[in-house]
């Protein structure tokens, strides 16, 4: 499964908000540096779909606040 996915890093708190169009928004509490934000974007969306963190890929936009996930749901 592949999802849009907006990310807003420094929030307030952490929060996943699923759009009409089935994109994601995320609110991360952690700054864009040294890949941290990523990290806890993988975190929170495999708490989500409830796989393993190993089973999220980002596949396009690594520094950018517009990605493109593929989760593996077949485990």
């Amino acid at each position: 499964m592949q999802k849009k996915v907006k990310v807003k890093p420094n929030s307030k708190q952490q929060k996943i908000e699923e759009q009409p169009d089935g994109s994601l928004t995320v609110y991360l509490k952690s700054l864009p540096i040294d890949d941290q934000a990523n990290e806890e974007l993988i975190k929170l969306l495999a708490e989500k779909f409830d796989v393993t963190k190993s089973h999220i890929r980002i596949k396009s936009g690594l520094s950018s606040r517009q990605k493109l996930i593929k989760i593996d749901t077949d485990i």
